[in-house]
């Protein structure tokens, strides 16, 4: 080894092996007074004298061997005790055999056996003695904030443990659902009572900060939310475990909507996407929205070569390519302005970078504004736009592509929802056409805080004191965050054959009501302060979304969140569909684009205007002015029926 490999001097390390070389010298000396009842004989004090070198070195190996020495003693714990303990006894082991080999006369064997004993306890109470000063004079801080633990003992126990390094946080009681557990004690740390009693427990502690330690989408936590905001207190939980992967991972952050739904990680077939993605070039269109920017950064991760981002947006693909430069140096990124409408310009690109997989994530998703001066947009976007992608896929020999559909193209009742049922019939019937290529469709529901999604509009609403409008009091939507769908959007493309859609487990569906009072409390406000106010539905919007169509069925496939929908009936000539288009002209007539969708996707049922109207009246009409703030009493997850 050379001189500049050698690690550094470092004087606490070296007082805390002198302190281990005197520790295992009193255990020696302590062995020998103990074996002569407190008087040892001149002839083996000088026998003792005589032999500690000998139990310094084997102890001195062994210790080295267990890596002990690199012990920190400012965070000693149960590991560093037990490798501290293998060592140790594994020195007096080594010690034994020494004497023996020595033949050391009349050295009495008891001493062999009571020295591994000493040295372990004096070993050991020193360091925890340590630790316990550390941590002391840490928690007499003055800026140690005090803290509240919400969670049964069980769950404390880790936040606690996680807490010792974070100097910011003392915590001072813990709150558990069960009631048995209610009067004892975790690290020094009472349970003084259960979950409902938050409020006076913080006003007791004077604790202006709650740390949910329940697993995530637990009653718990919930319940937790609503009592915090009236308390007015800071509501905080651990991070999850891929936060701890960060390279500045925080020990506690803020509660979000996430946490409260309570969504299950997705469990991802690492080796199979590995091999999908490695190494190869891989082309996301949309790539500056909320779902293919996230399946950018999940490709990147998997370790493709180089990736290929496609959006109109010159905005939106320049921040795409600043985080991607950032946290993916290594990985070759390149980045195009284009319009998915623009075959030859998506052929160009895709035949000069040569994709092995193609992800189609561009597409107009706002339903209201694609209802009725903008449908055209909507097909020539979301129909046009996915056919002239899956042909430039095609053309540039892609192994495979993928279309992120919606849920809204179940059953439709909306421009917007019948462009994309029509856009996945053009993807199984240029499936057909192009048998090089392999062409499935991946559908699901709403994603929490993406652009333009209903969290962003309540939490500006919010922002501005309210009132938060919900359209209908009974609406409800399934929701993912959006980490999940563009894992299961990978996932699918996986496992997918050619001309397939895949149906996303969306969990159970959400009251829309429930999460603006959701967002309401988790701003740390009540109803009270801001109302909840209905406006009707909205033209071409359901009370309910589906993700299965009503002649539709479908099968499972091996990962528990994915099933492909059995489609029937005939698919649309690809040709003749373009033509329509082509002669549409730059503004057709809604109620003619709605007809030609209507020929082309038999399930699509416009809403007729007047009973919109009518909803919204039945609406208003059942509501009294002073019962637009709404009262909230059920639980967040109910099924609609």
């Amino acid at each position: 080894m050379s001189l500049r490999r050698l690690p550094p001097f470092d004087l606490t390390h070296a007082l805390q092996a002198l302190v281990d070389v005197f520790l295992l010298l009193l255990a020696w000396a302590l062995a020998f007074w103990l074996r002569f009842n407190l008087d040892v004989p001149q002839e083996y004090l000088d026998l003792a004298v005589i032999s500690a070198p000998v139990c310094v070195l084997a102890h001195g190996l062994t210790l080295g061997a267990m890596r002990v020495h690199r012990q920190v003693w400012d965070f000693i714990g149960l590991p560093d005790l037990r490798q501290l303990t293998l060592g140790v006894l594994l020195g007096g082991l080594v010690t034994a055999m020494a004497v023996m080999m020595f033949r050391l006369p009349l050295f009495p064997r008891s001493v062999l056996l009571l020295h591994p004993v000493l040295a372990l306890v004096l070993l050991g109470a020193v360091r925890a003695a340590w630790r316990t000063v550390v941590e002391h004079l840490g928690t007499g801080r003055a800026d140690k904030q005090p803290l509240v633990v919400v969670g049964s003992l069980q769950d404390a126990s880790g936040a606690l443990r996680a807490l010792k390094g974070a100097g910011a946080w003392e915590p001072v009681a813990i709150l558990s659902p069960l009631r048995a557990e209610v009067g004892r004690a975790l690290q020094s740390v009472r349970v003084l009572g259960t979950v409902s009693e938050l409020r006076d427990v913080c006003e007791f502690v004077h604790a202006q900060t709650v740390l949910v330690a329940s697993a995530p989408g637990s009653a718990e936590r919930r319940e937790a939310l609503m009592l915090a905001a009236d308390a007015g207190t800071r509501l905080l939980h651990m991070p999850r475990a891929d936060e701890w992967l960060n390279p500045h991972p925080e020990a506690v952050r803020q509660v979000e909507l996430e946490d409260l739904l309570g969504r299950e990680p997705v469990a991802l077939d690492v080796a199979g996407l590995a091999e999908l993605f490695s190494g190869r070039t891989v082309l996301v269109t949309g790539a500056g929205g909320s779902i293919g920017s996230e399946l950018c950064r999940q490709i990147a991760r998997f370790g493709a070569a180089r990736l290929v981002c496609v959006d109109v947006s010159e905005y939106s693909i320049y921040a795409l390519e600043q985080e991607l430069r950032q946290a993916h140096p290594r990985m070759e990124g390149v980045y195009y302005t284009a319009n998915v409408r623009d075959f030859g310009r998506l052929r160009a690109i895709a035949c000069e970078q040569q994709p092995t997989v193609v992800f189609h994530a561009a597409a107009y998703k706002h339903v209201p504004l694609m209802e009725e001066h903008n449908a055209i947009e909507a097909l020539r976007t979301n129909v046009l736009g996915t056919v002239q992608a899956a042909r430039a896929a095609a053309a540039c020999g892609a192994r495979r592509f993928v279309m992120i559909s919606t849920d809204k193209a179940v059953n439709p009742t909306n421009v917007m929802g019948a462009s994309k049922r029509l856009a996945e019939l053009m993807v199984q019937a240029i499936a057909v056409q192009e048998p090089g290529t392999q062409f499935v469709s991946v559908r699901f529901g709403n994603v929490l805080g993406s652009s333009g999604s209903v969290v962003p509009l309540f939490t500006r609403q919010i922002a501005r004191g309210g009132p938060v409008t919900v359209t209908h009091p009974e609406i409800v939507r399934y929701f993912m965050t959006i980490p999940e769908a563009a894992q299961l959007v990978l996932q699918a493309g996986l496992m997918g054959r050619s001309g397939q859609i895949f149906v996303l487990d969306m969990g159970e569906p959400v009251k829309i009501v429930e999460l603006a009072r959701m967002l309401i409390r988790l701003s740390g406000k009540s109803e009270q302060e801001v109302p909840i106010t209905f406006t009707g539905l909205r033209p071409g919007e359901k009370l309910y979304e589906e993700l299965l169509a009503s002649d539709e069925t479908s099968e499972p496939t091996p990962h528990p969140k994915l099933r492909i929908a059995k489609t029937a009936g005939p698919l649309p000539e690809v040709a003749e569909v373009l033509r329509w288009m082509e002669e549409a002209g730059p503004q057709p007539q809604v109620a003619e684009v709605r007809a030609w969708l209507g020929r082309r996707v038999p399930e699509y049922a416009p809403a007729d205007s007047g009973r919109d109207a009518g909803a919204r009246e039945d609406v208003a009409d059942q509501l009294e002015p002073h019962e637009r703030v709404v009262q909230l009493h059920q639980p967040l997850f109910q099924r609609h029926r």
